[in-house]
């Protein structure tokens, strides 16, 4: 995408802020640059990689602006951790470990084994994935993939797997191994909450933004997310305990279970004979989330950093080499420990300060305003606020322990935002007024201001032209001063959104493997939550299902609710239609590929058929471009 002709130079305290980081932080430090470059091998003759379509899903050399200096607009502590991160190629980790690099969001590991290759998590996209191990081979011959490991359940670890195994492979013997829990977490993030997710998502990575200076240079962890086809292969070995051994082609892997930290369902893995150790997404060169900016369930620091100690406890000892599934490896025992010790402090001290903090009556915004690492984590380049933040993480303990309320009746029942916007605006004089006093505070650099009180001129007053492009410029100032990579994302995809309209989301939330993975309890479930409940108030349905295999569910619309249960006999003919059909057809009917028409060619029915359409005509789609800066 070219660059966005309606975006603005810094203003003098932006450039002057980043001139102040420069001088802050120890730049001259060339280890990070160092270890990202060792053992590289070679890349790709083009860094865009195409689906069957000829659409472009990756596009490593959109970065190559990167190469120049720093401009006025970029932080320039996420600018050098962006040049850290747009490297991409063949790397050799150590003696038959090797990673490649920089071809979508995560990193892919291969492993060589006795016959072939294991491939620790194939990045987010098949044809990303089937790139990368394209390259491993180009190098290092056409060695068979004789085994897959998920780490954890986020996509960018697993979805591009059928680029480098198929299902008749798996089916003869290639294992695919994931952590206990695997499977339920991978399939139900993207269900019940992936429209959600995804729109906000579109901010998170800055999907719409033109790459370069003044647009989307990264996103801290990684540069941004492919955007091919997201696959899943449910695991066929599942890991269980920590110290649990498998062999996988002569390679042997112990694991420690991490649940709760970086992922619900996550796993760290020592390879003895490679004295190497695999951290996932555990111990990453940069300050992770704790809840993420696109939505996540909250993640828990202080189990976090309790894991982050008890590797160093079970395997530095025998570890010369550490790696993760973003960015690039650390080496040296002492260098090891040092790394895993601040990144344990880390998330400790968030964890424990917050409470501190909360415990003498703090709010959440209150502590992240007062929240400052200790001086020897603020030095240390791998704690910055690239992807997570300081702040939004301290708000995110907060909501861990006390949830969204802050004990302050004034913020029970408040008005949501656009009828709190119009009164707002009212008490302040009128848009015009608002609009003035603002447009001073924007020439003082009080951008955090003008943002603040600016949305409530959008959200009074929506096709307020002038409202809207004053808060686009702010939104754009406190982007290119930020050296959090999604922060910059969300401020200028805002900024974007604003001058251009809605963008929508990239990706789609549940790709058609994902929709296999579920179970049938939880299509059900994602059945309910599409009920349009004051809709359905005064409804009353029941359909008796009977599937081939036998099989019995009950589902009943009632009070506005959609509920389900398995074999429940007790309600047999009592129903206002039974159906009998195949689990497939049942499938297809919940998630929208089949609608009641078409089954009735299909399935057996008996009773009042016109109930199956009654209860789908209750049920709402998802909109996956719902407004975020307007109302």
């Amino acid at each position: 995408m070219a660059q966005d002709d309606m975006a603005k130079a810094a203003r003098p305290g932006i450039v002057a802020g980043n001139e102040a980081v420069r001088a802050r932080y120890p730049f001259e430090d060339r280890q990070d640059f160092q270890d990202a470059d060792r053992g590289f091998l070679g890349a790709a003759e083009d860094g865009r990689i195409r689906n069957a379509a000829g659409d472009v899903v990756w596009d490593a050399d959109a970065y190559g602006f990167l190469d120049q200096d720093c401009p006025d607009t970029v932080n320039p502590s996420l600018w050098r951790q962006s040049r850290l991160t747009s490297r991409h190629g063949l790397y050799q980790v150590t003696e038959g470990v090797y990673q490649i690099r920089g071809f979508d969001l995560s990193n892919m590991t291969v492993v060589e084994g006795d016959r072939g290759v294991l491939v620790i998590d194939p990045l987010i996209s098949a044809e990303t994935a089937s790139a990368a191990l394209a390259l491993y081979r180009t190098h290092r011959g056409d060695r068979p993939v004789t085994g897959v490991l998920y780490t954890h359940s986020h996509v960018d670890h697993f979805g591009g797997v059928r680029g480098v195994v198929t299902d008749e492979e798996v089916a003869v013997g290639v294992p695919v191994i994931a952590p206990e829990g695997f499977l339920e977490h991978a399939v139900s993030e993207n269900v019940y909450a992936g429209t959600a997710m995804g729109r906000r998502a579109a901010y998170m990575y800055g999907a719409a933004l033109p790459k370069g200076p003044r647009g989307q240079v990264g996103a801290g962890l990684g540069q941004t997310t492919s955007t091919g086809a997201v696959t899943l292969i449910p695991p066929t070995l599942t890991v269980t305990r920590t110290g649990q051994t498998e062999t996988v082609d002569g390679i042997r892997l112990v694991f420690q279970m991490t649940p709760g930290t970086e992922a619900p369902a996550e796993l760290n893995i020592h390879l003895p004979d490679h004295a190497a150790l695999c951290l996932a997404e555990n111990a990453t060169h940069n300050l992770h989330n704790l809840l993420t900016l696109r939505g996540a369930q909250v993640r828990d620091p202080r189990v976090w950093a309790r894991y982050l100690a008890e590797a160093v406890d079970l395997f530095l000892d025998t570890t010369d080499v550490a790696f993760a599934s973003h960015h690039w490896p650390t080496w040296g025992r002492e260098r090891i420990v040092r790394y895993l010790t601040e990144q344990h402090d880390l998330y400790a001290y968030l964890h424990d300060q917050t409470l501190r903090m909360l415990n003498q009556g703090l709010t959440g915004p209150e502590i992240a305003e007062q929240m400052q690492l200790p001086p020897a984590l603020e030095r240390a380049w791998h704690t910055h606020g690239y992807y997570g933040s300081a702040s939004h993480n301290a708000k995110a303990v907060y909501q861990r322990y006390l949830g969204w309320f802050d004990g302050n009746p004034a913020h029970l029942w408040e008005h949501p935002p656009v009828e709190a916007a119009k009164r707002y605006v009212a008490f302040m004089g009128g848009a015009d007024q608002v609009l003035r006093q603002a447009r001073a505070s924007l020439q003082e650099g009080d951008y955090r201001w003008v943002v603040q009180v600016v949305n409530h001129v959008v959200f009074a007053e929506p096709d307020n032209a002038e409202a809207r492009a004053l808060q686009a410029d702010a939104l754009e100032q406190l982007g290119y001063g930020s050296e959090n990579g999604t922060w910059r994302n969300f401020y200028l995809t805002g900024a974007y959104e604003l001058r251009h309209g809605g963008i929508g989301s990239p990706t789609e939330a549940a790709s058609p493997d994902l929709l296999a993975a579920l179970t049938l309890d939880q299509i059900l479930d994602s059945a309910a939550i599409r009920v349009d409940g004051p809709r359905s108030w005064d409804k009353d349905i029941s359909i008796g299902w009977i599937l081939d295999s036998g099989q019995r569910i009950t589902q009943r619309l009632r009070n506005g609710v959609l509920s389900h249960a398995f074999g429940d006999r007790r309600n047999a003919g009592s129903a206002d239609v039974e159906i009998t059909l195949s689990e497939a057809d049942l499938r297809a009917l919940l998630l929208g590929a089949l609608s009641a028409a078409e089954l009735s060619g299909r399935a057996r029915i008996s009773g009042d058929a016109g109930k199956l359409a009654e209860l789908l005509a209750c049920l709402g789609a998802p909109d996956p471009g719902f407004a975020i800066v307007t109302p």
